[in-house]
């Protein structure tokens, strides 16, 4: 693993961005506190934590980025976290169905991307592509199966007026999950309707950042939604069929 050799450099840059930041989180603190909200000051230590984790993450990917053995590992890891974070947001019983729904997303997505030369095949590309195809479909994954517990928990005498009429668990629930996954879809539709319109993706700006130009730049950006949208259908619809056949009413989680 190497660094770069301007690192202090870079660091000391930080400052400004750092008082900015703090007046942010000021002001979003305030805000809240001063409407009464409950736990104001939940985003601010939400932010802190992100920008932790950011730090860590930015100081090892300096020395692994062009490295394919440290990628993948990068990867894995960036796997693990999302499938944790979703099965503690749905379930940590459905650990291995979560595991199995965003790996078939992620794995189909990336494979098209790649064999298919849309992004150039290189460990730089794989980890920004395979990190943001990751965290998206870990969001629509999550969406997905929240979604189907409060509606399972919300329509249960409908549930089972399906099944004590001789309906199996996956037909007294396949309305249900089918409405969850159109709700969990709709964000990301909805970014991929308005983009360009009413925002600037990250991947985009990015990119321009750093020297493409605003025709590269708006490619990379189209097959990143595309890519997003390919990870979460299968995601969410693979999640929903393996956790569908309900045979006891749910236990929300928080």
């Amino acid at each position: 693993m190497t660094f770069p050799a301007d690192l202090p450099a870079q660091l000391a840059g930080l400052l400004p961005t750092l008082v900015g930041i703090v007046l942010l989180m000021a002001v979003v603190v305030t805000v809240l506190r001063g409407y009464r909200a409950p736990h104001p000051v939940a985003p601010a230590l939400a932010l802190l934590r992100g920008t932790l984790q950011l730090a860590a993450i930015s100081l090892i990917l300096s020395g692994i980025i062009n490295d394919p053995l440290w990628v993948g590992v990068g990867l894995l890891v960036m796997f693990a976290a999302a499938v944790g974070t979703v099965t503690r947001r749905i379930g940590r019983s459905q650990l291995l169905r979560v595991a199995a729904a965003m790996g078939l997303g992620v794995v189909v997505t990336l494979t098209i991307v790649f064999t298919t030369g849309a992004i150039e095949f290189s460990p730089r590309y794989v980890l920004a592509i395979g990190g943001i195809i990751i965290g998206n479909a870990m969001s629509i994954a999550t969406l997905s199966g929240r979604r189907f517990t409060e509606a399972v928990g919300d329509h249960w005498d409908e549930v089972e007026g399906w099944l004590a009429l001789g309906a199996t668990p996956r037909q007294s629930t396949r309305d249900l999950a089918r409405q969850a996954v159109y709700f969990a879809i709709i964000p990301t539709t909805d970014q991929t309707k308005t983009t360009g319109l009413v925002t600037l993706p990250g991947a985009f700006v990015g990119a321009i950042f750093g020297g493409a130009s605003p025709l590269e730049a708006g490619r990379f950006q189209i097959v990143v939604l595309a890519g997003i949208l390919c990870a979460g259908s299968i995601a969410a619809v693979t999640l929903l069929h393996l956790v569908s056949p309900v045979q006891q009413k749910p236990v929300p989680t928080v």
